[in-house]
């Protein structure tokens, strides 16, 4: 899949030359709409340090949870351990396409965390890696029923992943500056 593959919306957005948190708000809610999806959030993960923040996240309905936290934070030790999502991501696995939390192997995901975590019922849990580390989790979710990721949705969130990779790595950088 090439860039000119992306949805016109999304490729806006990523050819726009938009300063990063314009662009990564604009980018979550392209995606949410791409995918029909109920929520989007961008996890930012600072690999050296341990520390994370979810900056943005798109909400397409006002009552559904929102998940953010403006500071950037360390992650409890357990997380790993609680959340085999987080922990394939540290690893630098593929992303990750849940079709339907109920029915998930548990070497996947731990259903009692998301529900209490997350309330999601399917989700991507795409893994933003550099060189092996851990930059940030992109995780459009939907709630309430399962979704089937369709071949061409996971191409374009695997090429969008690659494509805004150096952004992410700079981004986060540029905030331990």
């Amino acid at each position: 899949m090439t860039q000119q593959d992306f949805p016109a919306a999304i490729k806006n957005i990523v050819e726009s030359s938009q300063e990063p948190d314009a662009l990564f708000s604009a980018l979550l809610a392209a995606v949410g709409d791409f995918l029909h999806a109920d929520r989007c959030f961008l996890c930012l993960h600072n690999p050296q340090n341990n520390l994370s923040r979810v900056a943005f996240c798109w909400i397409r309905i006002p009552d559904l949870p929102t998940v953010y936290n403006e500071e950037w934070a360390a992650q409890p030790p357990s997380l790993a351990d609680e959340d085999p999502m987080f922990a394939a991501a540290l690893r630098a696995e593929p992303s990750i396409y849940v079709e339907d939390v109920e029915t998930a192997d548990s070497q996947i995901l731990n259903r009692e965390f998301e529900q209490k975590n997350f309330g999601h019922r399917a989700l991507i849990h795409a893994h933003i890696r550099q060189d092996g580390q851990l930059w940030g989790i992109l995780q459009p979710c939907i709630f309430g029923h399962p979704r089937i990721w369709t071949e061409y949705e996971r191409g374009v969130i695997n090429n969008l992943v690659e494509k805004i990779t150096p952004l992410t790595v700079s981004y986060v950088k540029s905030a331990f500056d």
